[in-house]
């Protein structure tokens, strides 16, 4: 009683309880299956107008063809910084160097990645773990280099002749069958040694130059231990080892410190009397983080900081005690900076290793590894990922359950005990199973739940109505951000490189008094956009505000005008350290994504205005139009410069010179047209092209929700411009004909 009837096959031996096919058969269900299929096509379809129009590109993924692979690891580069003492670094785009080849002006950080690696033939994730060794006025450059292919890290070696601004990479210096790291490079009785690490191969094996610096032998192994990031120093006449050995019981991963000394690098070591020196938490500095260096008679050691993730930040610690029988160390401060533009920066999330040397002419030269994400991020976003697409699921089949296009929220052949036959010791067991029997009853539970969700939740009512949007609207959500987390990359607005190399720009706006909420959101914004040096807000009338109101990652400059005069925006200002300005009105909000695009796009072509929002003067007579009547004639002959890059010099100059006094006095009566002005002055100057277009994602303007919009009315502020082409084109000639086309660049940046 209360069990189910069986049906003996004979031919096959086998039982199966008598199941209605109508519920089991997919082809009688197929209603509820081309819901589901329907559900995530359209899903699927809005994610793709997502990536399309506001997922930022994964530019990281995109440096390089054969490296540059998302890597749990990270994505590590070098940086190279310079001061007048180890604790006064600062980066090489502070140093001011311009480097025309590349059109890096001045050059900026990272100037090694992956991508210089893998353009010069060895595939690479990232590069890490830099140590420096100076020949005179040349610089080599060791590092970690992550293989693509073997996924293992081997030994490349770079160098520079002029002073680290530019590297040439050479190739593999050392490449083994096991993971290499931290190559130590030091010099003793007049050979040149590398001490890598290779914990995986059990060893610390001590290699010597054969042919430097790309043929390296194998010289000893000093010892059968699987040190890690290891060092060796002479001090007091000896030379001390200093390691970490996590293979010990009790060990503490990333947080262990043991020191050896010997009369020779070549050994033999004898342990010191107080080993561990450290075997406490990871965030105290234990694990070494580079090389040690020599200050004002006192030696000093780098350490990691691995608290919040692996290699967060470097810790600089003082030792004033080293004997075989004592040791002391005491921190300090290491002068260093941590950025604050968080993943948009190269190193905004960490940087784990710092080399330091003092070069002949008494200038010290640092370089560091720095990384935008933490440790472990590539799985997190992809766990992530594949959580938000199993949310779609259920809320796919929610969303089905209530419109009734599916009957239950477990599909009757999904549930063990309805999976046709079986035989019959299958079916005894699953009688007797505990398992089975709870399995059968969750499958109840929940479709007896989503009979009683239908008859509460009714989609022809009102509340019906909001619950289903509401879900819908969740399953868009979730949806988005699982693509964004599987595809998308870091989500970092990554600056774009030119020939291997980095700049920067200063960011200039004009605003007044009225205009302070919109300032402050952009200063906020743009400030950490990753090419951004400094901002220049040209105040042009009211009182300006206190510099500690502005929540900025860079610094700003607020240079108070006498007079309000829209030829402000474009005065002649020494101050400016970059080649490249970007004039951007502040009531313009954009991804820093497309500021970066337009910067590359300028850095391409320094000669032009290179902007966001393109123009066609043309008619008879001219009458200034909107964008879609560019579009409408598929080109441009001007670029409004309230959201465009220039060179400072080059344009500044030209706007204050005598052939154009009479143009500024034309904006100074109308209060208008500055732009226009000076995309006329860039067309009299040359013969080739003077403007380029870069199309944004998307753009916002923010004064529309404020109501301090300087060009209230359309159709004056177009009549205006208008007449300010036709006196423009009097004074300067015409530009009708200097007509670009759109969707002429090979990246699409221009459509």
């Amino acid at each position: 009683m209360g069990s189910s009837p069986l049906v003996v096959s004979g031919s096959s031996g086998t039982r199966t309880r008598p199941n209605n096919k109508s519920k089991n058969d997919p082809c009688v269900s197929s209603s509820g299956f081309v819901f589901l299929l329907v559900s995530f096509v359209a899903l699927a379809s809005i994610a793709g107008i997502y990536v399309r129009f506001l997922m930022t590109p994964n530019v990281h993924a995109s440096l390089s063809s054969i490296g540059c692979k998302e890597d749990d690891e990270g994505s590590w580069s070098i940086g190279v910084f310079y001061g007048d003492s180890p604790f006064s670094l600062k980066p090489i785009e502070d140093m001011n160097m311009w480097r025309d080849k590349s059109a890096a002006w001045p050059v900026a950080n990272p100037v090694i990645t992956c991508a210089s690696a893998s353009e010069a033939g060895f595939s690479s994730n990232f590069v890490a773990d830099p140590f420096l060794y100076v020949q005179g006025d040349v610089l080599y450059l060791f590092f970690e280099t992550k293989n693509s292919i073997t996924m293992q890290g081997d030994i490349g070696v770079a160098r520079s002749t002029d002073k680290g601004a530019s590297w040439e990479q050479l190739g593999i210096a050392l490449d083994e069958d096991w993971h290499l790291s931290y190559p130590y490079v030091f010099e003793y009785n007049g050979n040149i040694y590398m001490l890598p690490e290779g914990r995986a191969k059990g060893q610390l094996r001590l290699y010597r130059a054969v042919n430097f610096p790309l043929k390296w032998t194998l010289e000893k192994i000093i010892m059968k231990k699987p040190l890690v990031d290891s060092f060796i120093i002479p001090h007091d006449g000896k030379y001390w080892l200093f390691g970490s050995d996590h293979s010990g019981i009790g060990a503490e991963y990333n947080a262990q410190l043991e020191i050896w000394y010997s009369s020779s690098p070549l050994g033999p070591w004898r342990p010191h009397k107080k080993n561990p020196i450290y075997n406490t938490d990871k965030s105290m500095g234990a694990r070494n983080g580079g090389r040690p260096f020599l200050f004002d008679g006192y030696l000093y050691r780098v350490g990691q900081d691995d608290g919040e993730t692996y290699g967060r930040r470097v810790r600089l610690f003082k030792i004033e005690v080293l004997t075989t029988d004592n040791f002391k160390e005491v921190e300090v401060r290491s002068g260093l900076k941590d950025s604050i533009k968080g993943r948009n920066a190269w190193n905004g999330a960490r940087s784990h290793h710092l080399d330091v040397q003092k070069l002949s002419s008494g200038e010290w030269v640092g370089v560091m590894d720095g990384d935008r994400v933490p440790s472990g991020d590539a799985g997190r976003r992809f766990h992530l990922g594949c959580a938000s697409v199993l949310g779609v699921a259920a809320m796919v089949i929610l969303f089905g359950v209530l419109l009734g296009a599916v009957k239950g929220l477990v599909p009757q052949n999904w549930c063990p005990h309805n999976v046709g036959k079986r035989s019959d010791a299958s079916l005894d067991w699953e009688e007797s199973s505990l398992f089975y029997s709870r399995m059968r009853l969750f499958c109840s539970h929940l479709n007896r739940a989503s009979s009683s969700l239908r008859a509460r939740i009714k989609p022809n009512t009102c509340s019906g109505s909001l619950v289903l949007t509401f879900i819908f609207l969740v399953a868009v959500v979730l949806m988005c951000t699982g693509v964004k987390y599987i595809y998308g990359g870091t989500g970092a607005h990554e600056a774009y490189p030119l020939h291997g190399q980095y700049s920067q720009f200063t960011l200039l706006t004009m605003t007044y008094d009225a205009r302070i909420w919109n300032l402050k959101m952009y200063v906020a914004h743009y400030s950490r956009c990753s090419s951004v040096r400094e901002i220049v807000v040209v105040w042009n009338k009211g009182q300006p505000p206190e510099l500690s109101e502005f929540d900025s990652a860079v610094p700003v400059r607020i240079r108070v005008e006498e007079r309000n005069s829209l030829n402000n925006r474009f005065k002649v200002d020494p101050s400016i350290k970059t080649r490249a300005v970007l004039e951007l009105d502040d009531d313009i909000m954009m991804p820093c994504d497309d500021v970066e695009r337009g910067f590359k796009v300028w850095r391409e072509h320094p000669e032009r205005i290179v902007g966001f929002y393109p123009r066609l003067a043309n008619g008879n007579p001219l009458k200034y139009r909107a964008e879609k009547h560019a579009r409408k004639h598929n080109g441009y002959n001007m670029i409004l410069t309230g959201a465009a890059f220039m060179d400072a010099k080059m344009a500044f100059e030209r706007y204050w010179s005598k052939e154009s006094a009479a143009g500024r006095e034309v904006v100074d009566n109308l209060f208008n047209c500055e732009d226009v002005l000076l995309n006329y002055l860039y067309a009299n100057a040359s013969s080739s092209n003077t403007v380029e277009y870069v199309k944004p994602a998307w753009a916002i303007d923010t004064s529309k929700f404020t109501g301090v919009a300087i060009s209230k009315n359309t159709q004056i502020h177009y009549g205006l411009r208008s007449s300010c082409l036709q006196k423009f084109s009097e004074m300067y000639g015409s530009i009708t004909n200097r007509k670009s086309e759109f969707n002429h660049r090979m990246d699409g940046w221009d459509v």
